[in-house]
């Protein structure tokens, strides 16, 4: 993912429910200030948590540091604040819903074209962005978000990664599974980080009645 933002490049994660985009999302953030080649303030919004345009345009401004604008304003305050920003924005698909327009994807677009951009995106999506955005088909068009997001697509883990997985997490208790259960819970979650957690929980539970 760093290699692809310091290339110049935003970023899109996309992936099933579940699969593991908000963390992926939160860790990028949280080692940004080391990895990124020209530092930028990273700003996480969790779009489920946003109801319309307006309140999208009030949280960023409120995350960033500098004062509520919208429009031209908001370029000229996002240029001329003292860092540059890496915006993480998950759920993405709320920009969807009512409330929201073609309009604030096409100024994050703005924002975030060329390599001096104010802005960098990374976001979160259960779905490509021309397949999730697709009002940007009118008149042949594409999607704002799209034209300038590298499409990053998360996949389920490898048996590898969930045995290491259960490892780590037994490790810091007394419970050790059984190879069937270690089989089962691998078998049946498929590789999906969220039902390996839950599967796993349920084994845990077994051991220590319901405790933690």
């Amino acid at each position: 993912m760093f290699e692809v933002l310091n290339s110049g490049s935003s970023v899109a994660l996309i992936g099933e429910e579940g699969i593991g985009k908000s963390s992926l999302l939160w860790a990028i953030c949280q080692q940004a200030g080391s990895r990124l080649y020209s530092p930028r303030q990273s700003v996480f919004l969790d779009l489920n948590y946003i109801d319309n345009e307006e309140d999208f345009y009030s949280a960023l401004c409120h995350e960033v540091g500098i004062k509520e604008c919208t429009g031209y304003l908001l370029t000229r305050n996002l240029k001329a604040h003292k860092n540059k920003i890496l915006l993480a924005l998950d759920n993405v698909g709320k920009l969807t819903w009512q409330g929201f327009t073609r309009g604030v994807r096409d100024k994050l677009r703005g924002l975030a074209e060329g390599s001096d951009a104010p802005l960098k995106l990374i976001l979160a999506a259960s779905e490509p962005l021309n397949d999730l955005f697709n009002d940007s088909h009118d008149e042949g068009k594409t999607s704002p978000l799209a034209g300038i997001c590298q499409e990053e697509h998360i996949q389920p883990w490898n048996e590898t990664t969930m045995r290491d997985f259960i490892a780590r997490r037994l490790a810091r208790t007394s419970v050790s599974f059984l190879e069937e259960e270690i089989v089962r819970s691998v078998e049946e979650s498929g590789g999906h980080p969220r039902k390996l957690m839950q599967l796993c929980y349920r084994s845990y539970a077994r051991y220590t009645g319901g405790g933690e």
